[in-house]
């Protein structure tokens, strides 16, 4: 089986599905390749831009200076986030903030994140500790315990309602459901809350979230908001949910849980690639091709004992200088680990260094020098790389 498009993404993420998005809506035909469900799944659903400081976008500046959002700047930034919003708002989700201001959401353990866009349901969680909290939560319910955020807020108090099901994604379910949401809304009338807030972890619906949070602000008279969990996290869900819904609204090919068996090439230039599944081998051809597979955990980056690979085109990727014992540490997701430097080094038109390909871009955390969690920039720098990335590609190839 062979299929032809102008562009082909490796990578369903949100670099991904951003770049994805952006190109078909400018009418080129492309496809999206994923070999599964992307970190932004286990998210919070929060979009950080730059944690440090109150405005992110002034916070850019002080970045070293071969972080990937020098590429994008301010003004290119702020377009791709009001582009995300823009899908996101058109598909049910909307995202709610100022790409100017950070802002704090409540965590399931008590404490405060330090963020930029959150979606809607979590507009008001950024609470006082002095301000009263009422907290709904479920029996039994798996990796949610509201003794944590009790234990920080002296005027917090809680009630457990039993769902029938102890998981977050099966709550969720059940919220999709108008007797059980009936029954909920009841429930928490007989309550007569006090408090000033009403805060109910993240389960409220799966795909109609935006209405059950509305349905029970109305129906308690509060300001109501939910806390992210530990994952999987509903939010996260809902965050990729959107982008692929927005996609495949668009007309775009999406081959799911297909990996990269093998590629083509022709000269300087990458012309297909072979897909692994069950049955014929699926051959995708391309004019040009985007690479969004993340990093190590994704998959992206591989790492041995003196190397970091890229595991689809086996491109040159930067490595800290050293030995491996300057960029090795037993916890990988320790802050300033240095090993979150390496990646594929770009131009300024996202073009891998250090290969004759000519045809292929770059965007996402794979990017070398991004840092993500050391400057807690994963989704902002994932929208606006994989934004860049797509208009360079189009500005690229005229044929496309």
């Amino acid at each position: 089986m062979n299929a032809t498009y102008d562009v082909v993404i490796i990578g369903g993420g949100i670099s991904g599905m951003m770049a994805a998005i952006t190109l078909v809506g400018c009418g080129k035909k492309v496809a999206v390749v994923s070999k599964g469900d992307p970190v932004c799944c286990f998210s919070t659903g929060c979009v950080d831009v730059l944690a440090d400081g109150e405005n992110p976008l002034k916070g850019i500046g002080s970045l070293p200076e071969h972080h990937p959002y020098h590429l994008v700047g301010d003004k290119g930034i702020a377009e791709a986030l009001g582009l995300f919003r823009g899908i996101m708002s058109a598909e049910g989700i909307p995202y709610v903030g100022d790409v100017h201001a950070n802002r704090r959401v409540l965590t399931s353990l008590g404490r405060s994140k330090v963020t930029c866009l959150v979606p809607e349901t979590m507009d008001f969680s950024d609470i006082d500790p002095h301000e009263s909290l009422h907290i709904l939560s479920f029996h039994k319910m798996k990796d949610f315990y509201p003794q944590y955020i009790t234990s920080r807020y002296a005027k917090a108090a809680y009630s457990t309602f039993d769902a029938g099901v102890t998981t977050t994604v099966g709550i969720a379910e059940r919220f999709e459901d108008s007797d059980f949401l009936d029954t909920f809304t009841t429930w928490m009338r007989g309550l007569a809350i006090q408090e000033e807030r009403i805060a109910v972890p993240a389960v409220l619906g799966r795909g109609s979230s935006g209405a059950v949070y509305h349905r029970i602000g109305g129906e308690c008279g509060r300001t109501v908001f939910e806390i992210p969990t530990l994952p999987p996290s509903m939010p996260g869900l809902r965050l990729f949910g959107g982008l692929k819904n927005a996609f495949l609204r668009r007309k775009g090919d999406l081959y799911w849980g297909r990996g990269i068996y093998s590629v083509e090439k022709l000269g300087n230039q990458i012309e297909a690639v072979t897909l692994t599944g069950p049955g014929r081998s699926t051959r995708v051809e391309g004019k040009a091709f985007i690479l969004a597979t993340g990093s190590f955990v994704s998959g992206g980056l591989q790492a041995s004992r003196d190397a970091v690979m890229e595991t689809v085109f086996n491109l040159p990727s930067y490595l800290p200088p050293g030995t491996r014992d300057a960029w090795f540490q037993d916890d990988f997701f320790a802050v300033g680990h240095e090993i979150e430097k390496a990646g594929i080094r770009v131009d300024a038109s996202f073009r891998p260094l250090g290969t004759e390909i000519e045809n292929l871009y770059v965007c996402g955390s794979i990017l070398a020098f991004s840092e993500v969690m050391k400057y807690r920039c994963g989704h902002g720098m994932a929208i606006a790389t994989g934004v860049a990335a797509a208009k360079a590609c189009m500005g690229a190839y005229s044929g496309i």
